[in-house]
C-alpha cells in the first residue's frame, strides 16, 4: 500500500494513502493523533475527507455530478424520482417487481396518524414551514419507536419517504388557514404532492403533467450531493446511534441555513428586492461588479462546480418548457432572465465563473408552479430525502464510530477563581 510521509520535530510518520473508485487520493490520518499527539486543522473541512461513500460522485472542475454511477443527466430525462430513491438506498436500479411494490409502499404509508393534525393546530399563522418540517419529522419517532430489527430501518425510510410529503403540505395548508387535504392512491408521487398543496374541498383539481415532470426533475436534481452540510449533519447525528427521525429532522435544521437550503430563497428575495426598486437590473449588475460594494448576485457561481453545474443546465432548459406551457408573464422571472444573460456573455461574470446554477433555476421553477417562497427549502428537504436516508444507512451498516472532530484549544491559560467580591 502506498502511503504519505509526513515528518514532525524530528520524526516521520507513514500515513497510508486511500484512492476511490474514480481516481480521488486522500491522506489517511486516523492513527496520527494517537501516534503524534497531533491534529490536522481544516475549518470549514474543505480538505478533509470525513467517510468513505459510495453513493455519489461529484468531479467540480468537470461538472460531473453521478448517482451510483449513473451521470445525473440521464437519471433526470429517463428517470423518475421514486426510482432514483430506491437507487441511492440499495445501490442499483430497482427492476419492475421492485419499483412497483417501493411505489405501493410509499402509498400505503403516505397518510399520518390523525393525533399528529392537531400538533399542527398548535403552530401559529405564520410559522415557518422548515420549522413545523423538523419538530414533525422528529415527532414521527413517537409513534414508530427505535429498533435494531433491519426490516424495521427500511420500513421507517419507507415511512419517512412517503409521508414527508404530507407533512410539507399541511405545513402549508397551516399557513394559508385551509383545510388539509388528503393523499390520493391513484396518483403518483409528484403528482400526489401537488394535489396535497392545490387541491381544495368542492373543487375539481387536475394535476398540470408539464408541472410534474419539472418537480420531479427537480427532486432528481437535489437528491444528494454527497458531504454537503446537512448530510454531513445527517452521519454525524446518525453516528451517535440517534433514530432515523432525529438523524433527519437535525438534516432539515441544517438545510435552512441561507448558505445551504435557503439559496434559492434568497434568489427570489434579491429579484423582489430588485423589482421593488424599478425593476432596473443593470444598476444592480454594476453594482455587483463594484468591489467597494457589499451587494452580491445570488444564485451564480457554486463552492464545488468550478466551470459550470450540470443541474443548473437541465433546469434551465426546464424552466423555459414550463413557463412556455404555463404562458407566464411575471416581471420576477423576466429580471431573471436579463441577470442569466448578462452572466452567461458578460467578461465579468464569466473570467470568475459566476454562471448560474441550481439554486437560481430552482427559485424559477418553483415560483411558476406557484410555490410561495418560504417552501422553497421545504422542498429542497423533500428532494434530498433519499440521499440522506441512503447516508443514513450506509453509515449504520458500515459499523462506524461516534464522530468526534477534535479542536486547538485558543482559551485563556489556567488561573484561580476568584471570589466575587474580589473581582473588579
Amino acid at each position: 500500500m502506498s502511503s504519505a510521509s509526513l515528518s514532525l520535530d524530528g520524526n516521520t510518520y507513514d500515513l497510508p494513502l486511500i484512492t476511490g473508485s474514480e481516481g480521488e487520493r486522500g491522506v489517511n490520518i486516523a492513527r496520527l493523533r494517537s501516534e503524534s499527539g497531533m491534529i490536522t486543522v481544516d475549518p470549514g473541512y474543505t480538505s478533509t475527507g470525513s467517510c468513505e461513500s459510495a453513493i455519489t460522485f461529484i468531479d467540480g472542475e468537470k461538472g460531473i455530478l453521478r448517482y451510483r454511477g449513473y451521470p445525473i443527466e440521464q437519471l433526470a430525462e429517463q428517470s423518475d424520482f421514486v426510482e432514483v430513491a430506491w437507487l441511492l438506498l440499495y445501490g442499483d436500479l430497482p427492476n419492475e417487481e421492485q419499483l412497483s411494490e417501493f411505489r405501493a409502499q410509499l402509498t400505503y404509508h403516505s397518510m399520518i396518524h390523525e393525533d399528529m393534525k392537531k400538533f399542527f393546530e398548535g403552530f401559529p399563522n405564520n410559522a415557518h414551514p422548515m420549522a413545523i418540517l423538523s419538530a414533525m419529522v422528529s415527532s414521527l419517532s413517537t409513534y414508530y419507536p427505535e429498533s435494531e430489527d433491519e426490516n424495521e430501518h427500511d420500513q421507517n425510510i419507507i415511512r419517512l419517504l412517503a409521508k414527508v410529503r404530507t407533512l410539507a403540505t399541511y405545513a402549508y395548508k397551516k399557513s394559508i388557514g385551509q383545510p388539509l387535504t388528503y393523499p390520493l392512491n391513484r396518483l403518483r408521487y409528484c403528482e400526489n404532492f401537488l394535489h396535497m398543496m392545490f387541491a381544495v374541498p368542492c373543487e375539481d383539481f387536475q394535476v398540470n403533467p408539464v408541472m410534474a415532470k419539472a418537480l420531479n426533475a427537480l427532486l432528481i436534481l437535489h437528491a444528494d450531493h454527497e458531504q454537503n452540510c446537512s448530510t454531513s449533519t445527517v452521519r454525524m447525528v446518525g453516528s451517535s446511534r440517534a433514530n432515523i427521525f432525529a438523524s433527519i429532522s437535525a438534516g432539515i435544521s441544517a438545510l435552512w441555513g441561507p448558505l445551504h437550503g435557503g439559496a434559492n430563497q434568497a434568489v427570489l428575495e434579491m429579484l423582489q428586492m430588485i423589482q421593488d426598486d424599478g425593476g432596473d437590473y443593470k444598476k444592480w449588475v454594476k453594482k455587483a461588479k463594484d468591489k467597494d460594494d457589499g451587494f452580491r448576485l445570488m444564485g451564480f457561481g457554486h463552492r464545488v462546480y468550478k466551470n459550470f453545474d450540470p443541474r443548473a443546465i437541465i433546469l434551465r432548459k426546464m424552466s423555459d418548457e414550463l413557463l412556455s406551457e404555463l404562458g407566464l408573464s411575471d416581471p420576477l422571472l423576466e429580471i431573471a432572465k436579463n441577470l442569466e444573460q448578462v452572466a452567461l456573455e458578460d467578461d465579468y461574470f464569466v473570467s470568475r465563473r459566476l454562471y448560474p446554477n441550481v439554486d437560481f433555476y430552482s427559485g424559477i421553477l418553483y415560483r411558476a408552479m406557484g410555490i410561495p417562497t418560504n417552501m422553497f427549502t421545504v422542498m429542497f428537504s423533500i428532494g434530498r430525502l433519499p440521499g440522506w436516508l441512503a447516508h443514513w444507512k450506509e453509515l449504520r451498516d458500515s459499523g462506524a464510530r461516534i464522530n468526534r472532530p477534535r479542536q486547538i484549544y485558543t482559551g485563556a491559560n489556567e488561573r484561580d477563581y476568584v471570589e466575587l467580591a474580589q473581582r473588579g
